[in-house]
């Protein structure tokens, strides 16, 4: 089952402009390693849940954190559709991602087991992306 609110207040949103970096969501803090968005972009549910996927699969026994939530409806009109009659209905739900944000994270595992297990998410999701570290201070 897809990732999607409970409920939400209105139905529908505005598609609005991914700017900026991410401020908030950039920095590993629940595992050792993490997978983070370069660039910025739409993540759909269906590509968080493949994504998780393929971390569980390749590193049995590691705990997985996902670090980003689908909460924006993304809606499209149907095909051969006129012009005009109004938004289309929601069609998938996407997580909003800015560059910096962290996507998911592992721990309990070694660092060549993440390397390996982020590669195959990487596939996956529709932005650019790259292993970080937990940085101790």
């Amino acid at each position: 089952m897809a990732m999607m609110p409970k409920r939400m207040k209105y139905r529908k949103v505005q598609r609005g402009k991914v700017r900026g970096r991410a401020t908030r969501g950039n920095k590993v803090s629940f595992g050792e390693y993490g997978i983070q968005a370069l660039e910025p972009g739409y993540i759909p549910a269906k590509t968080i849940e493949a994504g998780r996927v393929a971390c569980t699969r390749n590193a049995p026994g590691a705990r997985v954190y996902i670090r980003i939530f689908p909460q924006k409806p993304i809606t499209s009109t149907p095909a051969e559709t006129r012009m005009g009659k109004g938004k289309g209905e929601p069609d998938f739900w996407a997580a909003v991602v800015k560059p910096g944000t962290i996507l998911f994270e592992l721990e309990g595992v070694t660092e060549d087991i993440a390397k390996l297990t982020f590669n195959r998410v990487a596939h996956k999701m529709p932005v650019r992306t790259r292993m970080v570290k937990r940085r101790r201070i």
